[in-house]
């Protein structure tokens, strides 16, 4: 017979707990998809990426390690526990060197980070520009930067924020175009137009 087959396909999802998940479980429940996250105890999935997102984070990493010195490191994508019931996935973050305990390590203390960044995807365009700052600054993270494809050319910009201690909220220290010229947390010079180059 000339008939289409249909296979069923059947997914066990997971139950969350009553008071929801914590970044014990985020780090330890099987067969998570990639990139999961843990916001307010509740798993978030990430949609694959764009381009721009990943040659972005390639710039930026490359850039940050060029000038970073010997007591920090450069990390993409690895989770950050800021508290029991959140544990977000930074795109790229800088560490200090004595967190990074071993090549199987799948995440870092919030204690430990100096700067995290977050580059928006239509997906996690609310996460990236309002929950995951808010959470980075209330946990003490020093400096955040929020990237953002603009113009014809598709290139980023970089909003950058410092830490304001007593009140647990980032002010912008300035958006940046063409170069992201900086002296916190370290020395940093990096010619985003070389973006066309990746």
């Amino acid at each position: 017979m000339g008939g289409t087959m249909i296979a069923e396909v059947s997914h066990t999802w997971p139950v969350p707990p009553q008071d929801g998940y914590t970044v014990d479980d985020l780090l330890t429940l099987p067969d998570l998809p990639p990139h999961t996250e843990l916001i307010d105890g509740s798993l978030v999935f990430v949609s694959p990426q764009r381009d721009f997102h990943s040659i972005v984070i390639d710039l930026l990493m490359s850039g940050l390690r060029r000038t970073a010195p010997p007591e920090l490191k450069v990390r993409r994508e690895m989770t950050v526990a800021l508290d029991r019931r959140n544990g977000p996935e930074p795109d790229v973050s800088v560490v200090r060197a004595e967190a990074v305990r071993n090549r199987e390590q799948t995440y870092f203390q919030v204690r430990d980070v100096l700067l995290a960044v977050e580059v928006v995807s239509p997906d996690s365009e609310s996460r990236d520009r309002d929950t995951k700052p808010h959470k980075y600054a209330g946990a003490g993270i020093p400096y955040f930067w929020l990237v953002e494809m603009a113009g014809p050319e598709q290139r980023p910009v970089v909003h950058v924020h410092e830490l304001d201690k007593e009140r647990r909220v980032y002010v912008s220290v300035g958006t940046f175009h063409d170069r992201l010229k900086l002296s916190a947390p370290f020395d940093i010079d990096i010619d985003l137009a070389d973006i066309d180059t990746l």
